[in-house]
């Protein structure tokens, strides 16, 4: 099984549990490119295939090493909205 399908398993059934490099790898797998590091706690993504719609923009906290769940649920959300995209394009 490849690394990002691990990271979405994990993500998806314990979100309150993944690390913060974990959601920055996620968020890569999925298109989102870091477009800024605010000191050492904050990092932007940013994923051009959404455009300016929802999760286009995502704003991750390292809090103690770990990602805030919240972010995570966020996105997984946007990571939805991609997959519903590729489909109607199918």
């Amino acid at each position: 099984m490849a690394r990002c399908e691990k990271l979405l398993i994990k993500a998806t059934n314990a979100p309150h549990n993944l690390r913060f490099e974990e959601i920055c790898a996620l968020a890569e797998c999925y298109g989102w490119q870091k477009v800024r590091q605010e000191g050492t706690s904050h990092a932007v993504y940013m994923n051009p295939a959404l455009g300016n719609g929802v999760g286009s923009l995502m704003n991750f906290q390292n809090k103690k090493g770990k990602a805030k769940r919240y972010q995570v649920r966020q996105l997984l959300d946007a990571i939805d909205v991609l997959d519903i995209q590729d489909d109607e394009r199918k």
